[in-house]
């Protein structure tokens, strides 16, 4: 099986180790991994701004880089569904773009369901030692329906202790520009996952968004909070200390 990674823009930039644990979960499990250079933003700021001819042109980029992937996986529930949900959904009146946003949607996955609902693996022998919490991200629950994929891998990680978050699929305040915006707002929808995160008592919170952990790391940074923020990618990579 091969499988072409679409690291998304937040990861490029900013978390280049969640790209090299998708590639290493990913080999592990007998999947040939590339990665096409020519790839950019799938335009997803502009199209949540509603800018959707600025973001047309980078969508077709993304069907040209895809076009021969066999499968697309993305470590964000975000940038999925911008592939197989809003890309279609840009072109539905272009007969020729749509059948490609089409077929471009039906071979991208999400990183915990490509495992999960492609490979139909649930446990990939990672080893963590610790109290473990996990946040759904808006998109990813809501758009592609992933509400159990994540927390069954999370589940399965050895010596891990999962402690479920109240109101985890509650939006933490990000939603990209969103948080620009309107700041106020996203600040105080921040505060009530701080406060949900808080009762737990977890020391690292895994998230499939590095959006969500941007944003949500950052403000446990600030209030001095000690939980760390993971994406599930990397948690999926940590092994046994002997």
């Amino acid at each position: 099986m091969k499988a072409s990674l679409f690291a998304t823009c937040l990861v490029d930039q900013f978390f280049p180790e969640v790209a090299e644990s998708a590639v290493k979960v990913l080999r592990q499990l007998g999947v040939e991994v590339d990665f096409p250079l020519g790839q950019t933003c799938c335009g997803q700021p502009a199209f949540n701004s509603g800018f959707v001819s600025q973001a047309k042109p980078l969508a077709l980029r993304l069907l040209d880089v895809f076009e021969d992937s066999e499968y697309v996986v993305v470590p964000s529930g975000s940038c999925a569904t911008m592939a197989k949900v809003f890309i279609p959904q840009m072109f539905k009146n272009d007969p020729f773009q749509a059948e490609r946003a089409r077929s471009l949607a039906e071979r991208t996955y999400e990183f915990s369901q490509f495992l999960v609902n492609v490979l139909s693996v649930t446990d990939v022998g990672a080893h963590y030692k610790g109290k473990v919490t996990y946040h759904a991200s808006c998109h990813l629950v809501r758009e592609l329906q992933a509400t159990a994929e994540s927390q069954t891998l999370v589940r399965a990680v050895g010596g891990a202790q999962f402690v479920p978050m109240k109101n985890a699929d509650e939006c933490c305040g990000f939603g990209g520009t969103f948080a620009v915006k309107y700041p106020e707002i996203s600040g105080a929808i921040l505060e009530n996952k701080l406060r949900n995160i808080r009762s737990t008592g977890a020391d690292t919170l895994v998230a499939c968004d590095s959006g969500c952990l941007m944003h949500i790391g950052g403000a446990m940074s600030r209030q001095g909070m000690t939980v760390r923020p993971m994406h599930l990618a990397q948690l999926l990579t940590q092994e046994e200390q002997s």
